[in-house]
Order: C-alpha cells, then structure tokens, then sequence
C-alpha cells in the first residue's frame, strides 16, 4: 500500500509556531484528517487559522481563537450562495452543529474527543468536499 504524501504547507506551519497554542498536537492532528482526504487540497491561513482550499475555493476553515477549542468550520467560500434545499451531507453522525444547509461546525476540546471520532471526521471531511462543489 502507497504511503500518500501530506500537503502541509510551511507558511501554516510557520504561523502555528507564532501562535504558541496550547491545542497545538489537536491542531497537528486536524490538519493531517483534513488534508488526507483529498490529495488536492490545499493549505493557508485565513481568517487567522488554517484555511484548505479545493480548485482554490475555500472548504474547511479551523478556528482556533480563542484558545480553549478547535473548532472545524465546514462551508462553500467566503461569499454568500444560496442555500440549498437540504443539509449539503446527508449524515452527519452527530458531530456537526449546522449553521446552515451549506455549513456545519464541528468542535474539539481534546486530542481524545478527536481520535474518537477520527472514522466518521475523515468520511465528513470527504463528503463535504465532493458536495460543496
């Protein structure tokens, strides 16, 4: 089985140093999640966190101030679409908190609330990403 390559992309890296941030292994760990769903995503800073990016539109956006969470923000880009009839992923397993039909939040406190859900995190990550095109 191939090893696949993360993009992670050194000006992320280099602001979370900046950052000195207590959650930094749970950022680590999200950012991993994130980009191996898709080996077309790409890295930034937005919005003062790590930003990814698919055929340059904005996707998955991580908040991390303040300081006490990690929160994963699922969304279409920036600008406002019109929403969809439905929830843009059909299952959610409980994890995301819906701001809309075309965005969810998913929040973390510990790396241990972030392995629980690892499965299901990556299988929302992926069906985020092919729905929100």
């Amino acid at each position: 089985m191939a090893i696949q390559k993360i993009n992670l992309s050194t000006g992320v890296s280099v602001f979370l140093d900046e950052q000195n941030h207590p959650l930094r292994k749970e950022i680590e760990e999200l950012r991993n999640y994130i980009l191996l769903a898709n080996n077309k995503l790409t890295e930034n800073i937005k919005w003062n966190g790590p930003n990814y990016c698919l055929d340059t539109e904005d996707r998955i956006t991580m908040k991390i101030q303040p300081p006490k969470n990690i929160q994963i923000i699922f969304h279409r880009g920036a600008k406002v679409k019109e929403q969809p009839k439905e929830k843009l992923i059909k299952e959610d397993f409980g994890l995301l908190v819906w701001k809309g039909n075309d965005r969810a939040v998913a929040t973390f406190n510990s790396m241990i609330e972030i392995e629980k859900c690892k499965e299901t995190l990556s299988t929302i990550i992926v069906e985020w990403l092919e729905a929100a095109k």
